[in-house]
């Protein structure tokens, strides 16, 4: 990226009757009022513009053809998105309008901005850190509430402002180890151990808590697993179909039609879940669907909530312990008797006690809303987090290390070792947190991978 140069790129996506194209740098109003021509008055948009208005006018291009009758939005350095001079242009959505006024554009001097190169700027200008510019691809990719909130939770510097907590627990503590250090050979010593041991499992408590937070941020993030199974054309197809409303798989009375897990998503209450259907579990001697049996007995061992599907016309408890495995009974286990339309007396009475219990028929599609009652509370369980709520990868692994350095520093403080060996353990951890905000990244090759996901506009 090249800070000097002035970008322009459409922001908007497909559809609609606006469209926004945004502008930006040292040479945005020099560009903008070669191709920007007012509606009821000249005046020049270097020098006669205010901050934060908006003017109405049309676009010409260069024989004073008129392209399109648009309103400019003014922002002026540094109090604007990018902190730089910019121009947010809405025009209508006509893909030939908005092709012509960035081409326009670009022959006037601006070069296409890059994927995330908008955003990438406001970090470099000091507008937001890493972790809130990354808090915004997160927040357009956002598909239900709970990833929403998070997303504007971390824009607004939830993460920044757990970071700057325990900045300030470490450099206390390594400022007191560093000060004895300078005064080793006197053999002073200016901190009570019990102090600095106190320090240290305060940060040590409050890193684990934001890395255990991951299991429920890549839940919401990826959608809160779902396995449905149980034994061949027991209904977990048609369950699926039923739950999503669509002919999603395949329903045939042939038994082992499903040989692979099928995967979609299903959003109630702002949560998303991701319905896992699984091939039926049974004995069998046919190779392909041996493979798909056991990623359906993968599938449950890795879900946070199990369907077990279970035909009502069958012994409901013999047929459980076939496909929930005794190590699985400590899930969020929902025992589906289906086909109770057909036979309503089921019996479920030797089912494990914490085994929830809810009668359908996902032909019919009766009782449905009982289970996506039940699947609900569950899922409303299982993201009940309290605090700050990790979602990204990065994050994790960077403060996952910060935790492995302060437990050496704890270790290394238990056992008497010199305090420079302590020291340089917490300002690993320092670092770490540096890189989470960005104040620890000076490669444009570490930067272009973090944005390169973004969209062009943003």
């Amino acid at each position: 990226m090249n800070p000097s140069t002035t970008i322009a790129a459409i922001c908007t996506g497909h559809g609609g009757a606006i469209a926004v194209l945004r502008v930006s740098g040292a040479a945005t109003f020099a560009i903008v009022s070669k191709i920007f021509s007012p509606l009821k008055r000249s005046f020049s948009i270097e020098t006669d513009t205010e901050a934060n208005h908006i003017y109405n006018g049309f676009i010409i291009d260069a024989d004073g053809n008129e392209i399109d009758r648009v309103v400019i939005s003014v922002y002026r350095a540094p109090h604007s998105y990018t902190g730089e001079d910019v121009v947010e242009i809405s025009c209508h959505a006509s893909s030939y309008v908005q092709k012509e006024i960035l081409s326009l554009l670009i022959k006037n001097g601006a070069e296409l901005a890059k994927p995330g190169e908008f955003t990438r700027r406001a970090f470099q200008n000091h507008k937001m850190d890493l972790s809130q510019a990354e808090a915004v691809a997160d927040l357009i990719a956002s598909k239900s509430k709970a990833e929403h909130d998070i997303a504007v939770n971390q824009m607004r510097g939830g993460i920044t402002l757990e970071i700057k907590r325990l900045r300030e627990l470490l450099l206390k503590f390594t400022s007191l180890m560093e000060l004895e250090l300078d005064f080793s050979e006197e053999d002073v010593e200016f901190a009570d151990r019990t102090m600095l041991k106190s320090i240290l499992d305060e940060t040590e408590n409050y890193l684990s808590r934001l890395v255990g937070s991951f299991k429920y941020g890549n839940a919401i993030k990826n959608g809160i697993p779902v396995a449905i199974c149980g034994r061949p054309n027991a209904g977990k197809s048609t369950l699926l179909n039923a739950l999503l409303n669509d002919d999603r798989a395949i329903v045939t009375d042939i038994p082992g039609t499903t040989r692979d897990t099928l995967e979609d998503f299903f959003t109630f209450d702002g949560i998303t879940y991701r319905l896992i259907d699984t091939a039926g579990i049974r004995q069998t001697d046919d190779k392909i669907e041996k493979i798909g049996i056991d990623r359906a007995k993968n599938a449950v061992q890795k879900a946070d909530i199990v369907l077990a599907v279970l035909d009502s016309n069958a012994d409901i408890a013999e047929q459980f312990s076939e496909i929930v495995p005794s190590d699985c009974l400590d899930k969020n286990i929902i025992a589906v008797i289906n086909k109770s339309d057909i036979c309503a007396t089921a019996d479920t009475s030797r089912l494990p006690q914490n085994v929830s219990v809810v009668k359908i028929s996902a032909k019919h599609k009766t009782g449905l809303e009982d289970l996506i009652k039940k699947i609900s509370e569950f899922g409303a369980e299982n993201l009940n987090y309290d605090g700050v709520i990790l979602t990204n990868l990065r994050h994790y692994e960077t403060f996952s290390h910060a935790l492995e350095s302060v437990k050496r520093a704890e270790t290394a403080l238990n056992s008497g070792l010199s305090g420079e060996f302590v020291s340089q353990d917490i300002r690993e951890a320092l670092r770490d947190f540096a890189e989470i905000t960005g104040d620890g990244i000076t490669t444009d090759e570490v930067l272009g991978n973090i944005f390169k996901n973004f969209c062009i506009g943003k």
